[in-house]
């Protein structure tokens, strides 16, 4: 029980150092942390659209936020570094903040939902999921689903590829709910067969090959028969 008390009060800590730090960067596109434990101390990795409001004049912000993360949530030595994010609508996260956003001014849940969906993919995702919960239109809750591409559910891609985003929003309504699901294009998938097409060039490279080839054959063939009669006229 003492093995499984360490690990809940692990996962319970990481997410709050991960509302602490979307409430705190928020303004720089907070895209999410991934933290790992070494010999050394706490390696720290904090994801934002813009890492310069991360790292602050001079290296001040992500030192100020060494010394909180240390005496607030009692982290060993941490080494924070910051990476930007390539490509924004990959991430849920981001995704998921863009929608609660739209809410926040008053945007209709649909359009904000499509709209985001959109984003998604013509950035090139497979599939994409966006799920709004709350008081939509009526006092009781509902939820609206907005989905478009390929998204499988069970398995072991969705596993190891699927990014999801959880966020609450809380408007003049209550308390909303979203979920954000994204299937990027670098998933691999068993069943997905790849046909190899043969281009025309590269045929028609392998056919002069050939024929050059057939070409020089025969010309060896009169030159070592003409090699072998000078040799038999010299013998006699």
């Amino acid at each position: 029980m003492a093995a499984v008390k360490h690990f809940i009060g692990e996962s319970v800590k990481k997410v709050e150092i991960d509302e602490f730090l979307a409430t705190e960067f928020e303004k720089a596109g907070y895209g999410g942390v991934d933290i790992a434990k070494t010999p050394l101390g706490t390696h720290i990795v904090v994801y934002a659209m813009r890492p310069g409001l991360v790292i602050g004049r001079g290296g001040e912000t992500i030192r100020n936020l060494a010394q909180t993360l240390e005496q607030k949530f009692q982290l060993p030595n941490p080494q924070i570094s910051v990476a930007e994010i390539e490509i924004p609508e990959f991430n849920a996260y981001v995704i998921a903040c863009r929608v609660s956003s739209a809410l926040k001014r008053g945007v209709h849940f649909r359009r904000a939902g499509f709209w985001a969906l959109n984003q998604v993919m013509e950035a090139g995702a497979l599939g994409a999921e966006i799920i709004i919960r709350g008081k939509l239109r009526t006092d009781r809750a509902r939820y609206e689903k907005f989905r478009a591409g390929y998204l499988p559910k069970s398995g072991y891609p969705p596993m190891k590829y699927m990014r999801k985003a959880t966020l609450h929003v809380q408007l003049k309504q209550g308390m909303f709910g979203i979920k954000v699901n994204i299937m990027p294009p670098d998933a691999k998938f068993p069943d997905r067969v790849k046909i190899i097409e043969v281009i025309e060039e590269e045929a028609k490279e392998v056919k002069e090959l050939e024929e050059t080839k057939e070409v020089a054959e025969p010309t060896k063939t009169t030159e070592t028969e003409e090699t072998s009669k000078e040799e038999e006229e010299t013998e006699e």
